[in-house]
């Protein structure tokens, strides 16, 4: 299979963007209409109503494990029919798992992610090192996926640890260079490597030191949107041809409407198409 670098940047040229749409469905936010006793059910209803959205208009989709996971087994079994629903409308998929652990589990994480979800890229935590950030390298390169290591995150609470001064510079950029030089170890046609980094928006300034750290490596960028992060906070986690980067967007999309609304997959979709014109870039129209 094509290296995943290079499908995720086929795919941003196809669409035109570099927009993500992050599926972390709240039942108490979605569409009263589609509100039963069977949250599973309704979840699915409603995140494979935005998957045929959006799929004719961005590249990537990020659905993130917890909401579903809440469910408990009725909601696993969502999550895999939505990972399939994707696949089969053509849009590649980011497990938002944030995983990370040593040895056999981090395997059997890797494994899941891979095999079982079928996803092209997992988010995980680099923080335990390389030995445990190898099963999911392992795993995603056996089937030509990725991986996106949590290197500068946007939450409030952020810089707690990842701001703490360690040998003359932050932890952060600690992280960022092992990510950069895990990257450089399977790179694309198109320059980008298979491990990738979480890098906020709501941190604009360390964002652009990254990009000029981290060459090799695409960003995965939370916060935009909701969260506080703009459009001139993200445009410096591109590279001049439009690439290195994908935007997510979660509740701004999915979300733009009141629950009784009649006309909420027009606003999904009017929303969508709203976002995709603000973070319009150069070089990434077909």
């Amino acid at each position: 299979m094509t290296h995943f670098a290079d499908r995720l940047a086929d795919a941003v040229r196809r669409k035109g963007n570099a927009v993500c749409v992050g599926l972390d469905p709240r039942w108490e936010s979605l569409p009263a209409a589609l509100r039963t006793a069977d949250p599973a059910a309704d979840y699915e209803a409603f995140c494979t109503r935005v998957l045929e959205i959006v799929a004719p208009l961005v590249p990537v989709v990020k659905p993130q494990a917890a909401f579903f996971e809440a469910l408990g087994p009725a909601g696993f079994v969502v999550l895999q029919r939505l990972m399939a629903k994707a696949r089969e409308l053509g849009l590649l998929t980011i497990l938002d798992g944030k995983r990370n652990d040593i040895a056999s589990t981090a395997t059997a994480y890797a494994d899941a992610a891979f095999g079982v979800w079928g996803a092209d890229a997992l988010t995980i935590n680099g923080y335990l090192g390389r030995d445990a950030v190898e099963p999911f390298m392992a795993s995603a390169r056996k089937a030509s996926g990725g991986v996106f290591v949590l290197v500068r995150t946007s939450n409030p609470g952020a810089g707690q640890f990842q701001d703490l001064e360690c040998a003359g510079k932050p932890l952060y950029r600690h992280v960022g260079a092992a990510v950069t030089a895990w990257a450089r170890e399977n790179v694309g046609a198109c320059g980008l490597g298979d491990v990738g980094a979480v890098v906020g928006a709501t941190h604009p300034r360390e964002l652009v030191l990254l990009r000029g750290e981290m060459e090799p490596v695409i960003f995965l960028v939370p916060g935009y949107g909701a969260q506080g992060g703009t459009a001139a906070d993200v445009l410096p986690a591109f590279r001049p041809d439009g690439l290195g980067a994908v935007v997510n967007s979660s509740r701004g999309i999915l979300f733009p409407y009141k629950p009784d609304d009649a006309a909420w997959e027009a606003k999904i979709e009017r929303a969508t198409r709203d976002t995709i014109a603000a973070l319009a870039l150069p070089g990434t129209s077909g």
